[in-house]
């Protein structure tokens, strides 16, 4: 799930950058390209999931389902067809957009011309909206109904800011990282940081606003169907990871990123790019954990040892991906604005 995020949030920045133009999103783009390539082991590395349904969730057994009266009334959306066929376009879409993304990308580095990136644009308008849907019904598919007798209208929102936040966090420290090679040493600077820091704080801030927006019409409506979400996940040895998310996930990048000298400090805006992955991490950790072990906290060396295992093959995936292709898109109608940009 934090590697999807990362993948489709780069896919959702891409298009929002053909979109809108400008100078942001030129030295972000190859990174964010080779991303969203990593879709396809993504939709593979799905399949373990596929598998562990009935391990996972309730609503999958027949006979939970016929004792249940809420369970029943879902039963129409939450059932093991369905819920793999909204999982099969889901990824259709998301690989679809993906590939003509980078066939018209690839077409723009050998031919150049605007007409491949008006076909970018053009897709991107429908595009980013499919992303906003599909994430939100994802997030309920995947996620919300691991405790199918809860429901929240703001959890869609939730996930949509968290992977615009853990995209842009990895794509400002990838882009640091490669800032000590050619051709990304001469052309990224501290303007072109100092922009994407301020997109960083945004969505730090948009995460925090939808979060707590939820916990507070939750808790103050204080209903037996929704409570219980947030019972379960500030008791039993939770507590103390939801006051973590409170202060690593918001508080401290919040404070550090208003600062305009530590958004254009390679260094250190890249460290707080790497701290808020990491918090990302924690953040789906607590919001899927809990529903799983009952609400008791015992954490299994599973849960740090598979996203290490998974995180190193698509990593690997990605670095791949991107050697196959120049680090600077020479014909981007953009390049030289950012250029210029860069040199204010």
């Amino acid at each position: 799930m934090p590697f999807l995020g990362i993948a489709l949030g780069c896919m959702a920045w891409l298009m929002l950058q053909f979109l809108t133009g400008g100078a942001w999103g030129v030295v972000i783009r190859r990174p964010a390209e080779a991303a969203v390539r990593t879709l396809p082991l993504l939709a593979v590395l799905f399949i373990p999931i596929v598998i562990g349904i009935p391990a996972l969730y309730s609503w999958s057994h027949a006979d939970v389902v016929a004792a249940d009266a809420v369970l029943k009334h879902k039963a129409a959306y939450l059932n093991y067809g369905f819920f793999l066929g909204r999982a099969v376009f889901y990824f259709t879409g998301w690989l679809f957009c993906g590939w003509y993304l980078h066939r018209w990308s690839d077409t723009e580095d050998r031919m150049g011309g605007v007409v491949a990136h008006e076909k970018m644009a053009g897709l991107s308008a429908p595009g980013v909206l499919f992303w906003g849907v599909t994430v939100t019904f994802m997030s309920i598919d995947w996620v919300m109904s691991l405790e199918p007798h809860w429901f929240s209208t703001m959890y869609g929102l939730l996930f949509i800011a968290g992977q615009a936040l853990s995209s842009m966090a990895f794509l400002i420290a990838m882009i640091v990282l490669l800032s000590h090679y050619e051709p990304m040493s001469r052309i990224l600077t501290a303007r072109h940081l100092h922009d994407l820091g301020k997109l960083l704080l945004a969505c730090v801030m948009l995460w925090a606003y939808f979060s707590f927006s939820q916990f507070l019409i939750i808790w103050t409506g204080n209903l037996p169907e929704e409570i219980p979400f947030y019972l379960r996940r500030l008791t039993g040895g939770w507590w103390w990871l939801a006051l973590l998310l409170v202060v690593g996930h918001f508080a401290l990048p919040f404070a550090l990123l208003l600062s305009r000298d530590v958004k254009k400090n390679f260094k250190l805006i890249s460290r707080i790019a790497v701290f808020i992955l990491l918090m990302r991490f924690i953040d789906i950790y607590w919001q899927a954990a809990p529903d799983t072990s009952k609400g008791v906290f015992s954490p299994s060396w599973m849960d740090l040892t598979a996203p290490i295992g998974i995180g190193g093959i698509w990593l690997a995936y990605f670095l791949l991906n991107l050697a196959k292709r120049p680090l600077m898109p020479v014909n981007d109608p953009h390049l030289e604005e950012a250029l210029e940009h860069g040199r204010e």
